[in-house]
């Protein structure tokens, strides 16, 4: 045990160098993106009152932030989606955990929660200001709602797909229900599980923009609507960046906590490249 150890942090060492730079050549595409929309906007190519150049769209970040605007829709827009995100997840992860194991709870509810994951988000828009009003409520339902089905989903289907073998090993050294649990299925559906995570955050990110809509005074997606009714095509283009990278932050937080539960998988992901 003690001669593994220095083998150990060698992978360790070369995994984190690899997640480093793995990062920079993220940055690659959007930078070169970002320079040639600077480049064509200044020579006049994308009007500025269609399309504004990236220093502009900068430039009323600084504004906006200077004026103390920008941080208050931030946090607003951060605490909805954190909020939702919670909710949904822990809903989900309790039916999908139950469906997937259990044949009759999936014969009860998986039908119902099947129709209802294809209702578009925007309709439920007015059936949840009918019944909870404009407030936070109806904002954070609706989020949840986004997050929901993506987990649901993906821990159902994780649990169903377990190696039936693993499972009668398990009965055969008569491990009891709360043990097959712990020591095969919740490492069996843990990546199928962390998957779903990823998405609902994603469809989290998609249905606040719907949530601030409904007469909400505060948030990107408030941001992003004001943006185009005053005409101020900037204020659109710092909304819709900003939704991109605080939605990239959040899904590489999760990303980076499920890589440190999944450790122990030799996928092929883990290799260098």
């Amino acid at each position: 045990m003690l001669k593994s150890l220095p083998v150990n942090s060698v992978w360790v060492r070369q995994r984190d160098h690899l997640l480093q730079v793995r990062w920079l050549r993220g940055f690659f595409l959007p930078v070169v993106l970002l320079v040639g929309w600077e480049c064509l906007s200044r020579l006049g190519i994308f009007p500025p009152n269609l399309l504004p150049a990236p220093s502009a769209v900068l430039a009323t970040i600084g504004q906006l932030a200077a004026s103390g605007e920008l941080f208050a829709h931030i946090a607003v827009t951060l605490y909805r989606v954190a909020v939702g995100f919670l909710l949904g997840g822990a809903i989900a992860t309790v039916l999908g955990a139950l469906t997937g194991y259990s044949r009759l709870f999936s014969d009860l509810l998986d039908p119902l929660l099947q129709s209802l994951r294809n209702i578009p988000s925007l309709a439920w828009v007015p059936l949840f200001i009918l019944w909870m009003g404009i407030g936070e409520t109806s904002k954070v339902a609706l989020i949840a709602v986004g997050v929901f089905f993506p987990v649901y989903l993906n821990l159902m289907s994780g649990v169903q797909n377990v190696d039936r073998k693993l499972v009668e090993v398990g009965k055969a050294y008569r491990l009891s229900d709360l043990q097959l649990i712990r020591r095969i299925f919740l490492p069996a559906t843990l990546p199928a599980y962390i998957v779903g995570l990823r998405s609902g955050l994603g469809l989290g990110w998609m249905f606040v923009v719907a949530a601030e809509i409904m007469g909400s005074s505060q948030g990107l997606g408030f941001l992003l609507v004001d943006g185009q009714t005053t005409g101020r095509p900037t204020v659109i283009l710092v909304s819709i960046l900003l939704f991109a990278v605080f939605g990239k932050l959040t899904d590489s937080a999760l990303a980076t906590v499920g890589q440190r539960l999944l450790f122990w998988q030799d996928s092929y992901s883990s290799q260098t490249h």
